[in-house]
């Protein structure tokens, strides 16, 4: 009879601390319940903990037309995230003695313009060469990205660049030119492309078998999934590219059971001559001496208290995220078949997780209302960065200083941190404008001023009509005055509105900002268009 009831209560045990361990992984659920529903794309997830699998789980399908389920073999284009694989092969290129990280990249790509300035490997590799983004050239260009789809299209607008965003190793500013490039190197150091030597070198070694660079588009890949995209009235359109075959910058196609292992090494590295996980996860380093929160391929970040070493990817309708808290030696996989947020998604299940070790969220950690402290309304606005010409927009909602959709977490009367904690935002007046300056690890990264509704007469606007050339692009705009508005005509694009903003600088949404130039005499000349990730492109107004 004692044997009976011990192993009666033994078992209630067991089964109160299986309902214990399913509570995480129920809150999990229901956090991608959006996507556990027939008919719906989704996500394939993975959580990790000491080179383990705790919770693994797919949400939704893989093929809407054959209504396959999504799994944890499922084959997911990886976009950015494939740089730390890039970065990898890199590395171990050095190791081998093909290249050196301090090389000046012309010495394997003599194509490329001689700027006046060294660039190393290193400074690409880090994202602090300068060279500018090519995906926003094509934009600028008036072409969508998989009206490009080859390397060698790509590379022609590169080699046509005649400026830099920045002196090499002065700024960070993120440029997926810099691993297309990289994959260039690689191939030309080793007689390899980045394909074959990170089979060899990475993919072969830790076992994985549905993984590879992506560098054919007429490859048959076992397990690959189409992305979708949400269309009105609750249903999805297909929005996936098997002609896009770059790698370097994205390629990479894998899934969650593949990234155990290659998460596993960051732990107990297999690979190379072991130096490879110390020199992935090192912050980069600006001339100043200053550290920057970007590694190789990794952002290198804080969330909530603890470390993180992170990179999100996405196109074509693929999100993914790898989320790794070193040292708790936990890490989150999201991999989504469908436009989301998965850095956003990683760190719901992260707060599940590891709920007993992080620090309040931002929401919790804005101090409570006080009369004393300026109300997030009073730095609302558009702020302009006369040097960069970036754009930050700020409103205020529910007592809240909002930025893209995010609240931002107040530390002081006139300073907020932002959501995933790279750096610190402060606002301050000076001789009656209000002032935002955003300073992440090693630099100040935006500093701008409020800028007013400004409002322009016809015969100003018309001083800015004509078609502007530019040979770094190969595309003319073509500016007209059409009832009181100055719309932009590039290609078959629809025309682009343009909002004068600051004296000769106008607003040009997805083509950012566009400010004129003019001669001795005030007539203008010419203009030069800034994004974020590519500054100062000409154009020459056509006589």
């Amino acid at each position: 009879m004692r044997f009976v009831l011990v192993v009666l209560a033994l078992g209630m045990l067991l089964s109160v601390a299986a309902r214990a361990q399913d509570v995480p992984n129920q809150k999990v659920d229901e956090i991608f319940s959006v996507y556990d529903k027939p008919g719906s794309p989704g996500c394939s997830l993975g959580m990790i903990r000491d080179g383990e699998f705790v919770y693994r789980k797919a949400y939704g399908l893989a093929s809407l037309e054959l209504a396959v389920p999504l799994s944890s073999q499922s084959v997911f284009y990886m976009a950015s995230v494939s740089k730390q694989f890039t970065a990898a092969s890199v590395v171990l290129a050095a190791e081998q003695g093909y290249l050196s990280l301090d090389d000046d990249v012309r010495k394997y790509i003599p194509e490329l313009p001689d700027y006046g300035h060294v660039i190393t490997l290193r400074h690409m590799i880090n994202h602090t060469s300068g060279l500018r983004d090519f995906i926003e050239l094509l934009i600028l260009s008036g072409h969508d990205r998989v009206d490009f789809n080859s390397p060698e299209e790509i590379f022609k607008i590169v080699v046509r660049q005649k400026g830099l965003n920045n002196i090499p190793g002065e700024e960070w500013i993120y440029s997926n030119t810099n691993y297309f490039l990289l994959g260039m190197v690689l191939k030309r150091a080793t007689k390899k492309s980045l394909r074959e030597f990170a089979a060899e070198n990475i993919f072969k070694p830790l076992g994985v078998s549905h993984t590879l660079f992506y560098d054919d588009n007429t490859l048959v890949v076992p397990g690959r999934v189409p992305a979708y995209d949400s269309s009105p009235h609750d249903s999805f359109r297909v929005d996936w590219s098997t002609t896009f075959a770059l790698v370097g910058s994205g390629g990479l196609m894998t899934s969650v059971d593949d990234l155990l292992l290659w998460d596993r090494n960051f732990y107990t590295n297999r690979l190379g001559k072991g130096t490879l996980i110390q020199q992935l996860q090192t912050p980069g380093v600006l001339n100043n001496g200053n550290k920057i929160g970007y590694s190789m391929g990794l952002f290198l970040r804080n969330y909530r208290g603890l470390s993180i070493v992170e990179h999100s990817g996405g196109t074509f309708g693929y999100s993914t995220e790898i989320l790794r808290f070193p040292e708790q030696k936990f890490t989150v996989i999201c991999l989504c078949n469908i436009i989301a947020v998965p850095a956003n998604l990683a760190r719901k299940v992260a707060d599940v997780y590891l709920a007993d070790q992080l620090q309040p969220g931002a929401s919790a950690l804005n101090p409570p209302r006080n009369e004393n402290l300026p109300e997030p309304a009073e730095f609302a606005g558009k702020y302009l960065d006369h040097r960069t010409h970036m754009m930050y927009t700020f409103t205020a909602s529910n007592g809240d200083l909002m930025a893209d959709g995010e609240v931002q977490r107040r530390n002081n009367a006139n300073q907020f941190y932002d959501p995933d904690e790279i750096g610190v935002i402060t606002f301050e007046s000076l001789k009656g404008a209000m002032q935002a300056k955003f300073e992440i690890k090693g630099e100040t990264y935006f500093s701008g001023s409020r800028i007013q509704e400004l409002h322009l007469g016809e015969p100003v606007l018309a001083s800015y009509t004509g078609q502007f050339r530019s040979t770094e692009l190969d595309a003319i705009y073509g500016l007209s005055l059409e009832k009181g508005n100055l719309p932009l005509r590039n290609r078959d694009n629809p025309p682009q509105k343009l909002a004068p903003i600051a004296k000769d600088e106008f607003d040009a949404g997805d083509l950012g900002r566009l400010v004129f130039e003019r001669d001795s005499g005030g007539r203008v000349v010419g203009l030069r268009a800034f994004t974020e990730w590519a500054r100062g492109i000409a154009f020459k107004k056509q006589d």
